[in-house]
């Protein structure tokens, strides 16, 4: 509890909103791709571009939001950032035309990526580094008690169905917008730069571009990203097009709650269990049980087996997002924290391919054959092992190095 009381004001804040704010999203977002093409008419594969939307967006916009919070501190960035989102959840409601939707979610993720590399590295700046780990899976543990009570009360209020339920997440992050302000002017000092300010975006960029390890990791996290974008996109549509599944779209949203269930029943034990290894390793071994939960989907779709593919599903989740940051955060060089939060936005690349893969899947392979379409989309997940496994043998190597170098006689 001493570490916990160790937490700043401005942290806790960020935690707290984020729950708040997951679950006006996860009440709303999940459920458009089903809302796209049962009520708008949309193609499988149009409802996957739309998602991806927001990712595609996320990918450059993520990395200047980082440098910029790094440049002129973090407070403008946020404050921006989440207000816009108010309007574009806004802009979900009143939205009635396909490409209306397009260009809001498009927005939705310029906003995400312009204040998630920002409080990362605020929540970093603010952390001893022996609590840096903590707060990064507090706020993790935020977001699914957020995906807890956010799916349930989309299908109460009928997502799936409508777009009105759209204003919730616009008025509570008006509220977050609202109480982070304060917080920022009780606590000026938080809103402190990092030490890039006499470095050019081109510069900074390079920066984590020669970082080989950085570079090999990304894209072994892209593809991470690619299978777990599939929970989000192709999952939704597959159970509600399926023909041998009845009331498909209830169950995904029992399916979306239990992930977050899972996810904070075993959060802190995994995290307690994987901190003695690399976060590299996690990542590795989230990989193959993201993997291997659409492997499962391949052969049976039952009530049991969709117990065992989210349980699955949520434990290689778990392996790799409570460890990713904390992995960003070690190999960050001085004063480019917020670049090196935004960079690991590239990896939005998975986000955007991963739903239209998916859509095209469905579309060309049909709901009813899940075969195709899962095995498919766990191959390609599968191809991040061989990067990120690479990425941890050059990592020993550097350390070795470093040791060695240490140990040397003057």
């Amino acid at each position: 509890m001493k570490k916990w009381k160790n937490i700043h004001p401005i942290s806790w804040t960020i935690i707290i909103g984020t729950i708040f704010g997951r679950m006006a999203t996860s009440m709303s977002i999940p459920f458009l791709a089903i809302y796209l093409t049962a009520i708008q008419g949309a193609s499988a594969s149009y409802a996957g571009l739309v998602i991806a939307a927001s990712s595609s967006v996320g990918i450059l916009a993520s990395f200047y939001g980082g440098y910029i919070s790094d440049k002129f501190g973090r407070k403008n960035m946020m404050l921006v950032s989440i207000f816009g989102w108010m309007l574009v959840f806004a802009g979900f409601a009143a939205a009635s035309h396909l490409w209306v939707f397009f260009v809001v979610n498009a927005l939705n993720g310029l906003c995400k990526s312009l204040f998630e590399p920002a409080s990362k590295a605020l929540l970093s700046d603010m952390a001893e580094e022996k609590n840096r780990l903590l707060v990064f899976n507090l706020r993790y543990a935020a977001i699914n008690i957020g995906v807890v009570f956010g799916p349930v009360l989309g299908l109460y209020f009928g997502s799936s169905q409508s777009t009105a339920p759209f204003l919730v997440p616009a008025v509570i992050y008006g509220l977050y917008g609202l109480v982070l302000a304060i917080q920022f002017k009780k606590h000026p000092s938080s809103s402190a730069s990092g030490q890039s300010r006499n470095m050019s975006v081109r510069e900074a960029f390079m920066v984590t571009q020669k970082d080989h390890l950085f570079t090999i990791a990304l894209v072994g996290i892209t593809l991470c990203t690619f299978g777990y974008s599939q929970f989000s996109s192709t999952f939704p549509q597959y159970m509600a097009q399926n023909p041998l599944i009845g009331n498909g779209t209830k169950l995904y949203g029992l399916m979306l709650t239990l992930n977050a269930i899972v996810v904070l029943a075993t959060q802190f034990p995994i995290v307690h269990f994987a901190k003695r290894f690399s976060p590299l390793r996690s990542l590795m071994l989230g990989n193959v049980m993201v993997s291997v939960s659409m492997a499962i989907f391949t052969i049976s779709h039952g009530v049991s087996s969709l117990v065992i593919i989210v349980v699955t599903f949520t434990i290689g989740e778990v392996l790799l997002f409570s460890m990713m940051d904390l992995f960003v955060d070690q190999i960050a060089k001085p004063g480019l924290k917020g670049t090196y939060f935004g960079a690991i936005g590239f990896s939005q690349l998975g986000n955007v391919i991963g739903p239209w893969v998916g859509g095209i899947c469905i579309d060309l392979f049909g709901a009813g054959r899940p075969i195709f379409i899962f095995s498919v989309l766990s191959g390609i997940t599968l191809l991040g092992l061989p990067f990120l496994a690479f990425a941890y043998r050059q990592m020993k190597t550097e350390m070795t190095k470093h040791r060695s170098a240490l140990e040397k006689p003057l």
